[in-house]
């Protein structure tokens, strides 16, 4: 007897599942799928500086080369404190060469900056100060998570438009929402760029100061895709 309740429990849970999902189904709805997209200007762009000590064939140090390196990037506007980062605390150990004959010494950074302009900038004194080793490591938008739910919404006013468009000529009108699903894609939003080696930035023309140009990366792509079920009256 026992058994034979658990039995009857299961079947109502059944049933009831069951008439939810048919009442679903079977009233009249209008599925609307749509998609928004915008390109937007990177804010945050990510330099790799690298010094090394051979860069100077041994004549200024590491420490001194650091030294310089914050002034000149202090000069143009840059807040170091906040804007410049040392990539990998290792980097401040000595490597050995050459059967341990020379010792050079060598520091990573990561530098942010905000527009093209002071990527330029940043650039082109570190050329100055002979240190070539510069790469574009990645750009980022800053606010990406609250244009995610400006597009989202926008997608879901045009849902609502196309179903009353498609409704209009049937003499038909369009309910409340009865179901709604974010088809967004997980996005990798900090956007990789090829590394872009700087070597001899001015060292062309030395005769002619190097202005830098107020660079333009390329925008960032961000769209949102929605799917709603509107009821029909």
């Amino acid at each position: 007897m026992k058994k034979s309740g658990i039995t009857l429990l299961f079947l109502a849970i059944t049933f009831i599942g069951f008439a939810q999902t048919k009442n679903f189904i079977d009233q009249p709805y209008i599925q609307i799928n749509t998609r928004v997209d915008t390109l937007v200007t990177p804010d945050e762009i990510f330099l790799s500086i690298t010094i090394f000590e051979k860069d100077t064939r041994g004549k200024i140090s590491v420490e001194e080369l650091e030294t310089k390196m914050i002034t000149q990037l202090k000069s143009i506007g840059i807040d170091t404190d906040k804007q410049l980062t040392l990539i990998d605390l290792s980097s401040n150990f000595k490597k050995y060469f050459l059967k341990q004959k020379d010792v050079l010494k060598t520091k990573s950074y990561s530098l942010l900056v905000y527009t093209g302009l002071d990527a330029g900038k940043a650039i082109v004194e570190m050329e100055n100060l002979n240190i070539s080793n510069v790469e574009l490591t990645k750009t980022k938008y800053s606010k990406m998570d609250d244009l995610k739910l400006l597009l989202k919404t926008k997608a879901i006013r045009v849902a609502k438009q196309n179903a009353l468009a498609l409704v209009k000529p049937l003499g038909q009108k369009v309910g409340n929402a009865i179901f709604i699903s974010d088809q967004t894609n997980s996005y990798y939003y900090d956007a990789p760029v090829a590394a872009i080696q700087v070597r001899g930035v001015s060292a062309a023309n030395e005769q002619t100061k190097y202005i830098p140009a107020n660079i333009e990366f390329q925008k960032i792509n961000v769209e949102c895709s929605v799917e709603v079920k509107f009821a029909l009256e």
